[in-house]
């Protein structure tokens, strides 16, 4: 193997051969990145679509809930004065 090697650098030139290597070098990566990345990719982008679309929904409950809340505490509120005033007549 290494004498193959030094032939072949010997016949081309170190940079050809250094060129040769780094295509090939890209080559492996790319073809990886696609065959084994980039589908696990898109399952985890389709996850966190379906994460933010959870989130968005709990939101709007929370904001409905305190909506809720809110308008409980009013129609309380307003019982309490309306106790008051029963309870304290007013004199002229």
């Amino acid at each position: 193997m290494t004498s193959e090697l030094a032939t072949v650098i010997k016949d081309f030139g170190f940079p050809v051969v250094a060129a040769m290597g780094m295509g090939y070098f890209v080559f492996y990566v790319w073809k990886w990145v696609t065959t084994e990345i980039k589908p696990v990719l898109g399952q985890a982008n389709s996850t966190l679509i379906a994460l933010i679309d959870r989130v968005r929904m709990l939101d709007n409950d929370m904001i409905r809930l305190n909506q809720k809340l809110n308008m409980v505490l009013e129609h309380q509120a307003k019982e309490r004065r309306d106790k008051d005033k029963v309870k304290k007549p007013t004199s002229k």
